[in-house]
């Protein structure tokens, strides 16, 4: 039986911003303890009054809680709510300590002197004409809001994320919100479907409604999407549809009927495939990947069918130069590799940590100099750039400064009708790339250019759809060379000599403990993950800066296969927050604490900032009245507002798939029969090769082994190769 519960939100003490679930406490008059309430409270703010519809729990671990099935939020009326609902980031120029004077001074009478006498706030200490015009403006687009606030949150939409709603849609928001619901989840960061099918439901959509399925159906193939597949097959799509809608067969199929005709799917034959994904089924693409992935196709058949310029230079006088310009004898390998690359329109060059790859690339760069050629350098990421210009000792740029993002127009500035001015253009770290990207990069190459892709094509495939690399090898199209020899130098390091014994299916030699002489690889036994997360902050926090005279928070990076569980990102994080970085200069956004000095990720691309998904920063300043904070990256301050602080999550612990294109001096990675789902060998090999000086595995060697064994990981599901062929 359902009951009610109504109170003021104190605080949010735990928020998943995949599931939505929040864990928060409730002021409930006339009861003296703090509710624990549980469910899905997405974007409430401390200081709100919230409704809830719901039943009592008792949870075996926490005891007695409220699990919410319906809420509603209204703005509080009493003096303590009203200095939280104020301090809480709603109105800019408004942070806690400036809440705690304003209600000092108004009482329970502060909202209405906001409303109607403004100019008394000047009264307060901390607030001149400039203060005074930033609050007013904030006020202003507060009641311009107001509506739309109480329409959606009369729906159970959160303040939080009705002011995002608003800024995306304006005075047409309740139009929309009534027409589509569903639009919510496409056109807004941080609202996914199940909020948007949330509202549905109240707004009266009925659960078999054509509108309904079709949004359900897209839903299923941008989850596949953000696993890394590039289409769903047709049977998997509309099962997994029909088990999250719970809707007939037969609406599913009107629905799909509908997406195809509209072109928001395209469907594609399978029967051609060639392997054993066809037997005729049915490929479904989003129409934009099927573009991506068939232009991607095409526009490198094109590049490759043009012939290639000579240099006009002979082998003795290549190898001349290059001995002049790097100083060093290139191997066997490395001379087939630069061979290659320099008789080719499309060349790959990949190969594990230690191979050459980089002395390479310096070869490649040396002979096209000499022969004036236009070079451009690129990677996916702004680390990755950076240190690509620090090996070649010339200017590297993202893909995406290479391509001049234009984020007013919302599109790539260099494309065929504007190419690159290059004559070639080398990438690094290719393995990254996703398909849209490389199709942008491929479509701004010009015909007489060549295109040289590096890259390591063990590691995990990009965070981002497609498997491109691997595809573009296995297609046997592009050419493509490996580089296999470990150098000398690089066997001296235990970590590169692993990573290679990982990636050939044999365990790691771990040194046998010797307090005297530092290694630059451990392995530490151990199997409780309470054991291992208490490890893994001594280590932190204590044994690695006073051994090895690291900086835990610029020099050492966790790394874990999962988000969930004690040794899980949203866990590490908020334990390695609290040990490494007390401070109480603080703000909160949605259950999540920032603290000043703490290391945050970007984890959405924001092109108007330049900052991508797995940009890693610190946070160096933060202003809590105006509820804004400078994040440093690579010596580039990015200022962020509150609305704008869900794009960033703590970065003391990151899964291994965002690390990639970055280097760590030293990399700690669990390694647990608990991950078990995740334990591929890619994924250890790529956690491995982030680090620079050190690597530390824990957990228990059946979990690695089990990992190591597993060179079979997911395929995407990609038709690049096929497409190429």
């Amino acid at each position: 039986m359902s009951e009610t519960l109504e109170g003021q939100l104190e605080r949010i003490v735990y928020f998943n911003d995949e599931s939505l679930y929040t864990v928060a406490k409730l002021k409930v008059r006339a009861v003296r303890e703090l509710v624990t309430v549980v469910g899905k409270l997405a974007g409430i703010a401390p200081g709100e009054v919230l409704k809830l519809s719901g039943a009592w729990e008792m949870h075996p671990k926490y005891g007695q809680q409220f699990k919410v099935s319906r809420w509603s939020v209204s703005v509080p009326s009493k003096v303590q709510g009203i200095e939280k609902y104020l301090g809480s980031g709603l109105i800019r120029g408004i942070g806690p300590e400036m809440a705690k004077r304003l209600v000092a001074r108004f009482g329970d009478k502060t909202l209405e002197v906001l409303e109607h006498r403004l100019e008394a706030f000047l009264d307060v200490p901390g607030i001149g004409q400039k203060r005074l015009e930033m609050i007013r403006k904030a006020w202003e687009d507060q009641k311009g809001v107001r509506d739309v606030m109480i329409f959606l949150q009369g729906h159970g939409v959160s303040s939080g994320y009705s002011a995002k709603i608003f800024q995306q849609y304006g005075q047409e928001t309740i139009r929309v919100v009534k027409e589509n619901p569903y639009r919510l989840a496409a056109d807004i960061f941080g609202i996914g479907f199940i909020i948007a099918d949330g509202i549905a439901e109240k707004i009266g959509v009925a659960k078999d409604a054509l509108i309904r399925a079709e949004a359900g159906i897209l839903h299923v193939l941008e989850k596949m999407c953000e696993d890394g597949h590039v289409y769903g097959l047709y049977d998997d799509v509309l099962k997994r549809a029909e088990g999250l809608l719970e809707i007939s067969q037969d609406v599913l199929e009107r629905a799909f009927t509908n997406l195809v005709s509209s072109k928001r799917i395209v469907v594609e034959d399978l029967k051609n495939q060639g392997n054993e994904a066809s037997n005729g089924r049915k490929a479904v693409y989003l129409k934009a990947f099927l573009v991506a992935e068939r232009g991607l196709a095409n526009r490198l058949k094109a590049l490759l069918s043009v012939p290639v310029e000579s240099l006009k230079i002979d082998t003795p006088r290549i190898k001349e130069l290059v001995q002049k310009r790097l100083a060093v004898l290139l191997s066997k390998g490395q001379w087939s590799a630069l061979e290659t690359t320099l008789s080719s329109k499309v060349a790959i060059v990949t190969g594990g940590p230690g191979t050459g790859k980089t002395t390479l690339v310096r070869a490649v760069l040396a002979v096209f100099q000499w022969a004036g050629k236009r070079v451009l350098l690129g990677a996916p990421t702004g680390r990755a750039a950076k240190r690509l210009s620090e090996v070649t000792g010339r200017e590297a740029k993202t893909i995406h400064r290479l391509l001049a993002y234009n984020f007013k127009s919302g599109g790539f500035q260099k494309n065929e009708q504007n190419p690159l001015d290059a004559d070639v253009i080398i990438v690094d770290e290719t393995s990254m790339v996703d398909v849209f990207l490389m199709y942008h990069l491929v479509k701004a190459v010009p015909a007489t250019a060549v295109l040289i892709l590096v890259g390591d094509v063990y590691q995990l495939p990009s965070v981002g759809p497609g498997n491109v690399l691997r595809d573009m090898i296995d297609s046997k199209r592009v050419p493509a060379v490996y580089l296999t020899k470990i150098f000398r130098q690089a066997r001296e390091s235990l970590i590169i000599v692993n990573a290679h014994q990982i990636n050939q299916g044999y365990f790691p030699t771990v040194a046998s403990a010797d307090r005297k002489t530092l290694q630059d690889f451990y392995f530490i036994q151990q199997d409780d993950p309470e054991k291992v997360l208490s490890t893994i902050l001594e280590l932190c926090c204590h044994r690695i800066p006073t051994r090895f005279h690291f900086n835990p928070l610029s020099d050492i990076q966790v790394l874990t296969p999962m988000h969930k569980g004690i040794v899980g990102t949203a866990n590490l994080n908020r334990v390695l927050q609290q040990a490494l970085n007390p401070s109480n200069e603080k703000l909160e956004r949605m259950g999540c604490t920032f603290r000043r000095g703490d290391k945050v990720m970007q984890i959405r691309n924001n092109y108007a900032k330049e900052v991508f998904n797995g940009d890693i920063g610190t946070i160096s300043q933060m202003d809590r009245e105006a509820q804004k904070l400078t994040v440093e990256y690579d010596s580039r301050p990015v200022t962020y507002d509150s609305p704008e602080l869900d794009e960033l999550v703590l970065a003391y612990a990151v899964s291994v798939h965002k690390s990639q294109g970055s280097e760590y001096t030293a990399v700690i990675l669990p390694v647990m029969t608990q991950h078990f789902v995740l334990l591929q060998r890619n994924l250890v090999y790529t956690g491995i090769t982030r680090a620079r000086e050190l690597v530390v595995l824990i957990g228990t060697k059946q979990a690695l082994a089990i990992a190591i064994k597993n060179d079979r990981p997911q395929r995407r599901m990609t038709r690049l190769a096929f497409r190429l062929q």
